[in-house]
């Protein structure tokens, strides 16, 4: 599954360092952030979707507290 999140990242620095720590996580096929448009691309299988989304959002916080995914 392929999704699209609007996100809220204050630096390009942090939205390079997101993108690097989510492409780490066990069950992420690609991921893409993208600072200038504010933008979170996830490829994850369908199955284990939600929980990867999950871990996702929970390493862009250790890096960046103020990240949020607005749904």
């Amino acid at each position: 599954m392929r999704k699209k999140f609007a996100i809220e990242v204050d630096c390009a620095n942090c939205a390079a360092k997101i993108e690097n720590a989510v492409k780490a996580l066990p069950g992420v096929n690609e991921c893409n952030v993208s600072f200038m448009a504010q933008k979170l691309l996830l490829d994850a299988d369908d199955a284990q979707f939600p929980s990867v989304l999950k871990a996702a959002v929970k390493a862009a916080k250790k890096i960046e507290p103020d990240f949020e995914i607005e749904l």
